[in-house]
C-alpha cells in the first residue's frame, strides 16, 4: 500500500490476465463467487448458463490464483452481464476495471454498442464501483430477484456516439406463467 497526499492509503494496482474460463478455474470461481454474494450462484447455475450458446465466461488471473471473473451474454446489440465479480482479498487493486475494459473493448460502433447489467439495490459497493466505470443507472425493476424480492437498478454502458434510445424490455417475470 501507498500513502497518498490525502492521507488514505491506496492499494496498488494488480495486473491481471483475462482469458476464457475453463473447467479447472471452477474451484476458485466459486470461492470468489461465495465469498462475495450472500445469494452466491451454485456450480450447477454456472455450468447451466454456460453451456448456452450465446454465454461467456471471462477469469482474471494473478500469476496462477484466478482473482476475479465475469459472465456475460451476446445480444444483437448489447452484452449483458450476468455475474461479476472479484474475490474480496483482491478488491480495490484494480481488477474489476479491468475486467470492465476488456467488455468495453469488445464493443464496436456499428454492432454491440452497449453493455447492460443488474445490481442488487443493496448493493451499493458495486453500484458505486460501475458508476465510477461510466455506467448509468436507467431503470428500477422492482421485486426483481426471485430468492430476496429484492429491486434491482438496470445499470448500462454507452459506447460515445451511441445515440441509440435505451431499448432494453423489463419483462414482467410473472406474465411469463401462464395460468392453468
Amino acid at each position: 500500500m501507498r500513502q497518498e497526499s490525502t492521507g488514505r492509503t491506496e492499494k496498488e494496482l494488480l495486473r491481471v490476465h483475462i482469458r476464457w474460463m475453463i473447467r479447472r478455474d471452477m474451484p476458485e470461481v466459486l470461492q470468489a463467487e461465495q465469498s462475495s454474494f450472500e445469494y452466491a450462484w451454485t456450480e450447477e447455475d454456472f455450468l447451466r448458463c454456460l453451456r448456452q450458446r450465446n454465454c461467456i465466461g471471462m477469469v482474471a488471473e494473478s500469476g496462477e490464483k484466478v482473482v476475479g471473473f465475469m459472465i456475460y451474454e451476446l445480444h444483437k446489440t448489447k452484452l449483458h452481464i450476468l455475474n461479476f465479480a472479484v474475490h474480496p482479498l483482491y478488491r480495490r487493486h484494480g481488477v474489476g476495471t479491468q475486467m470492465v475494459a476488456k467488455l468495453v473493448s469488445k464493443l464496436s460502433s456499428h454492432r454491440r454498442t452497449r453493455i447492460t447489467l443488474e445490481v442488487r439495490e443493496t448493493n451499493l459497493a458495486a453500484q458505486l464501483f460501475f458508476r465510477g466505470q461510466d455506467f448509468k443507472a436507467v431503470r428500477v425493476l422492482r421485486a426483481y430477484y426471485e430468492d430476496s424480492g429484492e429491486d434491482a437498478f438496470l445499470m448500462h454502458y454507452k459506447l460515445a456516439g451511441d445515440t441509440s434510445e435505451d431499448c432494453d424490455e423489463v419483462v414482467n417475470r410473472i406474465a411469463q406463467y401462464e395460468e392453468n
